[in-house]
């Protein structure tokens, strides 16, 4: 296991209840985080007060040249974990082209982005680098996505990308993989479903715990993998 004292990793979506949670557990582990945020102002109610959190805002994932004019003023990073998207609720009946559009572009090509721009970082380094990409459980299980087949077609999307990446990175020491969790435990979520099952839902901080432990790993043996978390459900 590698030691993530003084690295620098970033993480798209940070300020949201998933991204503050793997920031907590990297600055825990000494790194310093890098957090992209669309908002002028970003919120920062859910993140720890500490000198290891950088914010910036303004930045589209969902443009090139936003993508990479924050990543050309970054130093040379250790990971990149990409949690940033969005979810539309919406039956086939419910979903025209736009909300095909918005949903590919937020998770997908923000995914695609920022990943193109972490591999030209990691390889200007010439020290390797570990990506973690978020897809989801109905990209492993499509036929939980009914009702959200423009969602599940994006996360699905992140999950054969990171695949096909992982086999093109293979010789430069820059893995990439994909978590593709069920619902997770957040204050969103238990808002839009008070009745269901929270304690069956997976949590933020065992699944900021899992990308930590990928990212202090010193070899690349799990790169392409695109692993199940589903908690107790």
């Amino acid at each position: 296991m590698q030691s993530l004292k003084d690295r620098h990793v970033v993480v798209t979506g940070g300020t949201g209840a998933l991204g503050a949670a793997v920031v907590k557990a990297f600055i825990e582990a000494g790194a310093t985080c890098h957090i992209p945020a669309i908002e002028s102002t970003p919120p920062t109610h859910n993140l720890p007060d500490s000198k290891q959190i950088s914010i910036a805002p303004n930045i589209d994932l969902s443009s090139e040249a936003s993508v990479d004019g924050f990543y050309a003023a970054l130093p040379s990073l250790h990971a990149v974990v990409n949690i940033a998207g969005g979810f539309a609720y919406a039956p086939i009946a419910d979903s025209p082209a736009k909300v095909l559009q918005q949903q590919l572009s937020m998770n997908l090509a923000s995914c695609v982005l920022s990943c193109r721009a972490a591999v030209l970082n990691f390889r200007k380094a010439g020290k390797g680098g570990h990506i973690v990409n978020i897809s989801a459980r109905p990209a492993l299980n499509p036929r939980q996505g009914a009702n959200m087949t423009a969602y599940t077609a994006s996360k699905a999307g992140v999950a054969a990308f990171t695949v096909a990446l992982a086999e093109e990175l293979k010789n430069e020491n820059i893995s990439a993989i994909a978590l593709a969790p069920s619902t997770i435990d957040t204050p969103a979520n238990r808002k839009d479903m008070p009745n269901a099952k929270h304690d069956s839902w997976v949590k933020p901080a065992a699944i900021a715990e899992l990308i930590v432990a990928h990212c202090s790993l010193s070899d690349t043996i799990n790169s392409g993998a695109v692993m199940p978390v589903y908690g107790k459900a």
